[in-house]
């Protein structure tokens, strides 16, 4: 099959290694992925695929956004007219391409497909960032001439449902993660800072991550010397946060971390990895870590609730982030039995549900069905 995947590769966030992860299963399937990507100069990151690459012009670009050049529709259309694409999927960028893309795709003939990556607060809750409801607002009049629109949770898929998207069209495929890159092994972390317990948080330093709520909560705890915790991101929170949260508190800053390498043995000399996310979509990292054998705290956000839920983590309420983590790293960090069979659930419950070969598995019955125009099952789940 040949797809034209849209995506982005930089900077590094969950969508870029997205698209990294499954078009490396795609091509390594045998599929032929070209990918299209708002480009700039810089060096080439690891572990991406050997594929044909077409650079989109952009005015500016984040974790979060991207705002592409007048002439970014232009090349688009006539890059996939040369492609001559099976199907299209946009990995969704929060750019103004994901609006105009299904008129693109209805004068070039082809199928479209989107993975709407947008977070939102979880079971029964009010999307707690105005932003992030803005973004479902804004995005649900679009995604409904989509042929397919992939989310990672059936709360998700209810929520867009609600917003006009027709249901049918909705399918939930859960992020996955390789786990025989992602899993237990001897690392040196440990001896490196001098810990004999180690906690670690990956990813944005903003505020709907919560950081600071962590680091409050670390602050106020009867932690031990040799218990130390690894706040690994950056953004726009962290020079404001890091003065206040230092080594005299056992807290490393290690910053954005490039090589994934680097990340994999991070995981793999942790006991804990804390994720005090406000919302989320579905966290990769938080996958990765549970695929590592590390305990895993994380919020009731997003999909992140299902993935911990029955004995497969610990969930902690949004309202009181804090003093439950006052209650529960000192309890964690005393009893290592707890979270090390906390790590085996976590590294089991990825192998039942969430590893990137079903993942492929499920998006390569999903191409087949838009290609041959089969309906959505109504039941599919997770």
């Amino acid at each position: 099959m040949r797809i034209a995947w849209i995506g982005k590769k930089s900077p590094f966030c969950g969508n870029v290694t997205y698209s990294r992860e499954i078009t490396n299963a795609l091509l390594d399937k045998g599929h032929q992925v070209s990918f299209l990507h708002f480009a700039q100069e810089e060096s080439e990151p690891e572990n991406w695929p050997n594929l044909q690459e077409v650079p989109l012009p952009f005015i500016y670009k984040s974790q979060v956004y991207t705002i592409p050049t007048l002439k970014a529709t232009k090349v688009l259309t006539e890059s996939l007219r040369k492609i001559k694409p099976d199907i299209v999927h946009a990995s969704l960028t929060l750019s103004p391409l994901d609006f105009v893309l299904p008129e693109i795709c209805e004068e070039l003939r082809l199928p479209l497909i989107a993975t709407f990556h947008t977070p939102f607060a979880g079971k029964g809750a009010k999307l707690i960032s105005g932003t992030q409801l803005l973004a479902y607002q804004l995005y649900a009049p679009f995604l409904v001439n989509y042929d397919r629109v992939i989310v990672f949770s059936q709360i998700q898929r209810e929520l867009l449902a609600r917003m006009g998207v027709r249901e049918q069209n909705i399918a939930v495929i859960p992020n996955g993660v390789d786990t025989i890159k992602y899993s237990p092994g001897a690392s040196q972390v440990k001896a490196e800072f001098k810990a004999q317990r180690l906690f670690v948080y990956q990813g944005r330093i903003a505020p709907e991550k919560n950081v600071e709520a962590l680091l409050r909560a670390w602050k106020q705890s009867p932690m031990e010397a040799n218990s130390k915790l690894l706040i690994v991101g950056d953004g726009p929170l962290k020079s404001s946060l890091e003065p206040f949260y230092g080594w005299e508190y056992g807290i490393i800053w290690l910053g954005f971390v490039a090589g994934e390498a680097r990340r994999i043995e991070i995981l793999r000399g942790a006991d804990v990895f804390i994720l005090p996310s406000m919302v989320e979509g579905l966290s990769l990292s938080l996958l990765e870590a549970m695929s590592s054998g590390v305990a895993c705290l994380g919020t009731d956000v997003g999909a992140d609730g299902e993935v911990l839920e029955k004995g497969a983590g610990i969930i902690i309420n949004t309202k009181t982030v804090r003093s439950q983590l006052r209650t529960l790293l000192p309890v964690l960090q005393d009893h290592p039995e707890l979270t090390t069979l906390l790590g085996q659930k976590a590294r089991q419950r990825v192998l039942d549900r969430y590893t990137l070969s079903k993942n492929i598995t499920l998006l390569e019955e999903l191409y087949k069905q838009v290609l041959t125009h089969q309906p959505l099952p109504l039941t599919r789940r997770a």
